[in-house]
């Protein structure tokens, strides 16, 4: 058995670097066996055990914050990071007093030199602190750059350009801090939706009390406009319930007696009393905010390949950095103080923050604006893996269709009225408990029904059912359960057949007088769905189910899709998966995560349709619909090919200006003002690139 996991939220990590640096001066506790911290989701995971004051002290390079529990701040404007960095503006203004003493003084004057000083050490101290740690533990990352890019400045004599470097670095961090707040703000609304307390009825007495403290079974009582603090079932009043927060979707949605309600939805309208189904931390809004948490860590390759990237892109720019600082001065004469000064300008130009940055900001964005929209994607590797899919592959019950045999036609072939046969066809049907037989029961409520007496009733397994009403027998089922049929019956039987259809007849004393045809329901997005993910470009989609190939052949021509699979059990769905795999390369799987879990698991992405509180399609598929809407589909393809083409043109940019810059340094053109501004202005370009998709809403139909 392992050792215990404790969580901690962590409120000021500003960059990659520095949690990782954070993660491992963690590790270093005598009672930690294992840290992870999660950048994106700002939290720490310790095995073993660790107190909040050893945990702060593992994160006093950079003043960290730690709690135990998510603690509701007010979000952040711009201007409070300007306030949260007055060491920086102190510096900036030490800074311009030196320049104006540099042109009253002089440059060499003590005083112009230590008003320079004090901007540097005020701007970079904490840099300095962390820079000669990680100097000592041979680390190199941007802040050891950046503290040898300073000092080297501060060597030479080049005071303004060391000052200068201070604060733009100290500026792009605050940047950086900024945006990834920004895209950690889409976890954040998710924790703030469910209300803290709750009005109990306990004892006969309304009791108000922390939603941590409700137990099972308890009866909540939610007022119109109140936010609905639990998962539970309506047991008295009915109410339009708005569940964008859980499932996206913006039409609020009727619930009366013994309907399902979640935690985290707003009652817009009446007085309801919900008996709770689960603790708070078990609910749909708990588990939506843990993997939506837990996404932020799963690393999708392009970031995963930054990161392998980085970890030897910094030694080499130092490398290079020493190259161009003693190279030109040993072997061609050069002037070794020009040289040393491009040599930290080297240093400067190559610190990766770009690079680093320019992916988890878009994955973190992404992944966070799904989350508002209804869609749970559980990593960036799977929201990276669905930008690449050719090949889409759906179940058909439940996902196409909405899973429920609905008559679709009938005829009536007697001298009887509609109302009298479908009051003959109910009284029979209402005794057997086959989805056909409730088809035609719910269809026939639409009449003005009479209800009958059925005597001698029996059924005959796989073909129908026999009673007699009134001293008359009645047979209904499939036409195998009949003897030789007209042509003109057997004509239409095969007519609505080929059409998809599932055709009953109804017999009475051996004479057919009814024809009904029932067929699961096609979802009315469907068809809209399929065409949308068509213009997206998806080469493939492929229908798989186990109704026959009449069947799968109509529900493919009526929403669009390109192939079919028929006569499949679920096994069969899962080989069908490998064997689409083979011939079209990477292949999704859309089902209902009830009994598509072996095929969802087997595609290279599985995406559950489920209702909101399906917990089977939230742990099955690397991808979850909530909302039933097939809509949100074309959507998410949406959203990850655009992620993708975000985190492309980030790790461009990012690598191409400093390509750009580096080769400043063959004629001799690079400045530290150059290499710093390069740095700064690509970090933020990328950040504000990525954050784009923090309006990457669903588009309207």
């Amino acid at each position: 058995m392992g050792e215990q996991e404790q969580s901690f939220y962590v409120q000021g990590m500003s960059c990659a670097n520095c949690a990782k640096t954070f993660e491992n001066n963690v590790k270093e506790i005598s009672t930690v066996k294992n840290a992870n911290v999660n950048f994106g989701a700002s939290k720490v995971t310790v095995e073993g055990s660790a107190s909040i004051d050893e945990l702060e002290r593992a994160g006093s390079f950079e003043n960290l914050t730690v709690t135990q529990e998510y603690e509701e701040t007010p979000q952040k404007s711009f201007w409070d990071y300007v306030k949260e960095n007055g060491n920086v503006v102190g510096s900036l203004v030490l800074l311009a007093l030196g320049i104006a003493l540099f042109f009253q003084l002089g440059e060499e004057h003590p005083i112009t030199i230590g008003a320079f000083i004090a901007s540097i050490v005020l701007g970079g101290h904490r840099l300095f602190i962390a820079g000669f740690q990680n100097l000592i533990k041979l680390r190199f990352d941007m802040k050891t750059l950046m503290t040898i890019a300073v000092i080297g400045a501060a060597l030479i004599g080049e005071w303004i350009e060391g000052a200068a470097v201070v604060i733009l670095f100290a500026i792009s961090e605050a940047l950086e801090s900024y945006s990834m707040d920004q895209a950690r703000n889409s976890i954040k609304s998710l924790m703030g939706i469910a209300p803290k307390t709750a009005n109990v009825i306990r004892d006969g007495q309304i009791q108000e009390i922390s939603v941590d403290d409700i137990r099972v079974d308890d009866i909540v009582i939610v007022k119109p406009g109140e936010k609905i603090p639990v998962d539970g079932v309506v047991s008295k009043g009915e109410s339009s319930i708005n569940q964008a927060s859980i499932t996206g979707e913006s039409v609020p949605v009727y619930k009366g007696l013994d309907d399902e309600v979640f935690a985290g939805t707003l009652n817009e309208e009446g007085y309801l009393e919900v008996r709770t189904t689960k603790l708070v931390k078990d609910t749909t809004l708990a588990k939506i905010i843990h993997l939506v948490e837990e996404a932020q860590n799963e690393k999708a390759p392009a970031q995963q390949f930054v990161d392998r990237f980085a970890a030897y892109y910094t030694p080499v720019i130092m490398l290079i950095a020493l190259g161009v600082a003693i190279i030109p001065p040993l072997f061609l004469g050069a002037g070794f103080e020009t040289w040393l000064y491009q040599g930290l300008a080297v240093l400067v130009v190559g610190c990766p923050c770009a690079l680093v940055v320019s992916t988890p900001v878009a994955i973190v964005t992404a992944i966070g604006s799904a989350a508002r929209n209804g869609v749970l994607i559980k990593g960036g590797a799977y929201l990276e893996s669905l930008g690449h899919i050719d090949a889409i592959a759906f179940d058909k019950t439940g996902t196409i269709t909405k899973g429920e045999p609905v008559v679709q036609h009938y005829q009536n072939l007697s001298n009887k009225s509609d109302e009298e046969l479908f009051s003959i066809a109910s009284s029979l049907e209402q005794k057997s408990q086959h989805p056909l037989a409730k088809a035609v029961v719910h269809y026939a409520e639409r009449f003005n029904l009479k209800h009958y007496d059925v005597e001698e009733f029996h059924s005959q397994t796989g073909k129908g059912i026999i009673g007699s009403i009134n001293e008359t027998t009645y047979q209904i089922g499939s036409p195998s359960m009949f003897g030789e049929l007209s042509s003109s019956i057997q004509s239409e039987v095969a007519n609505l057949q080929e059409d998809g259809n599932t055709v009953i007849l109804v017999e009475e004393n051996n004479s057919v007088i009814g024809i009904i045809a029932i067929a699961d329901a096609v979802r009315d997005m469907s068809k809209q769905m399929i065409k949308d993910i068509h213009t997206l470009g998806m080469k493939h989609s492929i229908l798989l189910t186990g109704d026959n190939d009449r069947t799968a052949q109509s529900i493919t021509e009526q929403v669009g899709i390109k192939e079919y699979l028929s006569n499949l059990l679920p096994k069969d769905k899962q080989t069908q998966i490998k064997q689409l795999s083979q011939k079209y390369g990477k292949v999704a799987m859309v089902g209902d995560g009830v009994n598509d879990a072996p095929a969802l698991a087997t595609a290279d992405v599985g995406i559950a349709m489920g209702s909101a509180g399906t917990d089977t399609a939230l742990e099955t598929a690397d991808i979850a619909l909530m909302g039933d809407d097939l809509n949100k589909l074309p959507f998410t393809v949406r959203l990850s090919r655009r992620t993708l083409n975000i985190i492309k043109q980030n790790i461009g940019f990012a690598l191409g200006l400093k390509v750009l810059a580096l080769l400043l340094v063959i004629p001799g053109w690079l400045t530290l003002w150059i290499a710093i501004l390069a740095d700064m202005g690509a970090t933020l370009l990328v950040t504000l690139n990525a954050l784009r998709l923090i309006r990457n809403q669903k588009e309207p139909k």
